[in-house]
């Protein structure tokens, strides 16, 4: 199994895959699922993560999971962990 080195975030993915190809704005997109535009704004600039009330309103409008969306997020933060955490130093259990 490889591991995505370098995963979009999910706001880049909602921008470049849904909202451009359609021609929708984050606020008519914020309207449609009824959020604040602030929280589609904010996702759309990587400011902020996506939560898993947005990821239900998304694969509602879109047409795809939940799980799509959250897995989206998962990618993203475990990249960013990777590159900042160090678990060098812990020694993994022996198999028994």
């Amino acid at each position: 199994m490889s591991l995505l080195i370098n995963p979009s975030h999910p706001g880049e993915v909602l921008q470049e895959l849904y909202l451009a190809p359609l021609g929708l704005s984050a606020i008519a997109l914020a309207r449609r699922i009824h959020v604040p535009r602030t929280r589609i704004e904010r996702l759309l600039k990587g400011e902020t993560s996506l939560t898993a009330d947005t990821a239900m309103r998304l694969a509602r409008v879109f047409g795809t999971t939940a799980e799509y969306w959250m897995n989206l997020q998962r990618a993203w933060d475990l990249a960013r962990a990777r590159e900042t955490i160090d678990v060098s130093s812990i020694e993994p259990l022996a198999a028994a």
